[in-house]
């Protein structure tokens, strides 16, 4: 047989495979011989490559001879770990193993000081590869689709002609595996508590009218660290009624079997969902699980309060709100007006370089920016009418007054969640100041008894962090959205804790790696 071999020339094949195998005839039938190990395999047009491929995934000569390229050494060194190969005189598992045991030391350095690698005793491995495409996907967000486009393809194939592509299903499939392991390790953090966890609702937006419900617990940690895990982002059917959704957060609740440990509860920025919060309230009650008898339960939003406090000094004054908008609105009617609104503010010795502007009837904030840029030309606009008999809609000297009370409470309030949404730690100094600042604009200038409740309740009720409320833009991607729901679940969840890891690791520990490794078995 050996005699009648002929060997066919495969420069003119394609698959990257060939230049590890010589292509043999004998006889009628072709066989594909690994350069490496000289096994004999099928070599015929018909076969295909992917048996060569697994081949060469597994034949541990060629992985001898490969180890220098794979963890990059070039030149000499790729040369010395050559000759270390050759010339060793014993027999072959004795060759391997100190082949390994020269080169595996390079392996770890060069894939563990920042990352960690896919190389298991120095070969490519599918399955952990594949881990690490849906890591990414989840990670940063990617479109499942991704693995089907045709740029991301070719930048594999020739990055690792060995990788076998997967399809969308299969990447959804691999993302839901990661979801259930990271899953599980969430369970066992909430389990192993030591206190109490409190939970944050908010309501998302996704693909055309489609509603999610995202239900976020806030813990502290046996180390004193503030933990916050996604539990649940549940699609919402518009037919569900307040009975309906509360039940939904129930059966959450006892699928993390957190019941028991819940301190509180808030929807967050949105304080018509207060009924859902009431009713499970009274049901976890009628178990004895909460303190006090669930008087500390329903936790009010910072941000909600705010606003509904600024909404009530702007209702205070809106008399005179109304004023300043009408009065900006007829000085930027025409050019010329403008002009001779500049005289007059010339005239009185203004040199603000700030424009006037309307606000925006849905934003509170702009209504404040509005007021206050107008305080600063009070005195062009007063002086307006003794030049001008038509503008007749100016603000006299107390309500010019009011409304400057009304912007040293805008000031506290929008300085309060902005320095608020920079940091979680406040100086003690800084937020009794602000409050103060509250309390003495609530006397002076209240027209009303629910803003003192509203403050009250600011002031009595639990605070969390800025950090612990922050759901950043709440609009869900438009890719994710078109996903199914459970996808789309595992996808937000997962991402969720991911990133949380990763920040916790990078905290804690500079000098280990970061190394998260899935079961591919």
């Amino acid at each position: 047989m050996e005699n009648e071999a002929v060997l066919i020339d495969s420069s003119r094949l394609k698959s990257v495979v060939w230049k590890d195998f010589d292509r043999v005839k004998f006889g009628d039938s072709c066989v594909a011989m690994c350069k490496h190990c000289q096994k004999k395999l099928s070599g015929s047009s018909t076969s295909g490559t992917s048996h060569l491929r697994n081949h060469l995934v597994r034949c541990r000569r060629r992985l001898n001879h490969d180890i220098p390229q794979l963890v990059g050494t070039r030149g000499r060194k790729k040369k010395e770990a050559t000759v270390a190969v050759a010339t060793v005189c014993v027999d072959q598992q004795q060759q391997v193993s100190q082949v390994a045991t020269l080169v595996q030391p390079k392996i770890e350095y060069a894939f563990t000081k920042d990352c960690s690698s896919n190389l298991v005793n120095g070969y490519f491995d599918q399955k952990r590869s594949r881990f690490d495409l849906a890591r990414m996907i989840i990670m940063h967000g990617y479109p499942l689709q991704i693995v089907e486009d045709v740029g991301f393809k070719t930048f594999v194939r020739n990055l690792q002609p060995l990788f076998e592509f997967v399809t969308f299903d299969g990447v959804e499939g691999d993302c839901m595996q990661i979801y259930h392991k990271e899953k599980q390790k969430v369970s066992d953090l909430l389990d192993k508590l030591p206190g109490k966890i409190s939970l944050s609702a908010d309501m998302w937006t996704g693909k055309g009218e489609a509603k999610y419900l995202c239900l976020t617990a806030h813990c502290i940690d046996d180390e004193w660290k503030i933990r916050k895990k996604i539990l649940n982002f549940l699609l919402v059917d518009p037919s569900h009624t307040e009975d309906m959704l509360s039940d939904v957060i129930m059966m959450s609740l006892m699928e993390w079997d957190i019941d028991q440990k819940l301190f509180s509860m808030t929807f967050n920025t949105c304080s018509t969902y207060d009924n859902i919060i009431c009713k499970i309230r009274d049901r976890l009650s009628q178990s004895k699980f909460l303190l006090c008898d669930g008087q500390l339960f329903h936790v009010s939003c910072a941000g909600d309060l705010i606003k509904h406090m600024a909404q009530d000094a702007l209702e205070a004054v809106s008399d005179v709100t109304d004023k300043i908008r009408e009065s900006i609105r007829y000085v930027k009617s025409s050019q010329a007006m403008q002009e001779k609104f500049n005289e007059m503010a010339q005239l009185v010795g203004i040199n603000s370089q700030k424009c006037l502007f309307l606000d925006n009837a849905l934003q509170w904030s702009s209504t404040f920016f509005m007021i206050d840029i107008a305080l600063e030309f009070k005195d062009a606009f007063s002086l307006l009418p003794e030049h001008d008999p038509v503008y007749t809609m100016c603000p006299s000297f107390e309500e010019w007054d009011r409304a400057l009370h009304d912007d040293h409470y805008s000031n506290s309030t929008l300085a309060s969640d902005g320095q608020n949404s920079g940091s979680v730690d406040a100086s003690g100094n800084d937020t009794r100041d602000r409050l103060t600042g509250f309390d003495r604009f609530v006397h002076e200038t209240s027209q009303g008894p629910n803003k003192k409740t509203d403050l009250d309740k600011y002031l009595e009720e639990p605070l969390f962090p800025h950090s612990a409320f922050d759901a950043g833009d709440q609009v869900l991607d438009p890719h994710w959205s078109v996903l199914r729901s459970n996808t789309v679940q595992a996808l937000m969840c997962a991402r969720d804790w991911m990133q949380n890891d990763s920040e916790d690791s990078k905290s804690s520990a500079n000098t280990s790696p970061l190394a998260i490794c899935y079961d591919t078995s």
